[in-house]
């Protein structure tokens, strides 16, 4: 699958302050790609390089295989913040204003409006509509030109959970429709149900990226404990699925490259010497493992 935007160590600082730091990856076409990460990870700043709003300080970046321009970049249609409308003015003549600025024709507005389910709202004021609603007006707006990427800013943010719903049922039609979508989101669970893959920042740096199903997946915790505690720690590092694992109130907490059978544990520990006075097996929910990652006090990757 071809790539749409690929990422080649791009760095952004601002004097000492590191926005980015060495980002790589690549958005294959017709997914919906989200980047992760809490406030001040650096995803607006990256999506504003993209868009030429911001120049890196060092690396370099292709859109649809070549090296980036105007003209290519007129083939993304863009939300990246907050709806500027007249309120006063109804949804179409918004429209009609913003195609006049893009450069759009306004034989699109038609379409844009029924594809974002305004159609029948087109002659009310803005004013008149609900949040949900004005955001899916900003959609229509970056529909303009039937551009074949889109790039949305936090969609959802401030939205009342009805208003969620709405901006997320509509991605994903749109998405079926073929478009590619480059979204940036706070939100965990917004990435988990919309996005298909995913590139997680932490303070400018990449953490992890790749399909969603692989990316952000319940991990398997064993818990585990032994009279010689750092004995058991030397132990189970050569367990040959062994990943990591942290000491918590007493009790070891390992995660593991694939699932484990805590009967093979047990008996791996036992052949090494180590009689285990406790073993369990927990789940690793997908927000305690973005917490995890993303947690301000954790040290930089």
């Amino acid at each position: 699958m071809p790539a749409i935007l690929s990422l080649h160590a791009i760095s952004k600082n601002y004097g000492i302050i590191r926005a980015l730091n060495n980002v790589s990856f690549s958005v294959p076409e017709g997914c919906v790609f989200g980047i992760l990460g809490p406030n001040g990870s650096g995803k607006t700043t990256l999506l504003s390089i993209v868009l030429d709003i911001l120049k890196p300080t060092a690396g370099n970046f292709q859109l649809f295989g070549a090296d980036p321009s105007p003209a290519l970049r007129r083939h993304m249609g863009t939300l990246l913040e907050t709806p500027n409308f007249y309120h006063y003015l109804s949804g179409e003549d918004n429209l009609v204003i913003a195609a006049g600025i893009k450069g759009k024709g306004k034989e699109d507005i038609p379409a844009v409006l029924e594809k974002t389910g305004l159609l029948q709202r087109k002659n009310s004021r803005f004013s008149t509509y609900s949040l949900g609603m004005k955001q899916r007006l900003a959609i229509a707006a970056a529909l303009l030109g039937d551009p074949s990427v889109l790039l949305f800013d936090e969609p959802t943010n401030g939205l009342d959970p009805s208003g969620i719903a709405e901006i997320r049922t509509l991605i994903k039609q749109l998405a079926k429709d073929g478009k590619t979508i480059i979204m940036a989101s706070h939100l965990l669970d917004e990435v988990e149900k919309v996005c298909t893959h995913v590139a997680i920042l932490k303070r400018g740096d990449l953490l992890t990226a790749g399909p969603v199903n692989e990316v952000l997946v319940n991990e398997d915790i064993v818990e585990m404990s032994a009279k010689d505690l750092a004995r058991l720690a030397g132990i189970i590092q050569q367990y040959p699925a062994f990943k990591s694992l942290k000491t918590r109130d007493g009790i070891l907490q390992v995660s593991f490259s694939n699932s484990v059978q805590l009967d093979e544990v047990n008996r791996f520990c036992f052949e090494q010497g180590t009689a285990l006075s406790s073993l369990q097996l927990r789940k690793k929910s997908l927000e305690a493992k973005f917490i995890e990652l993303t947690e301000p006090n954790s040290p930089r990757p």
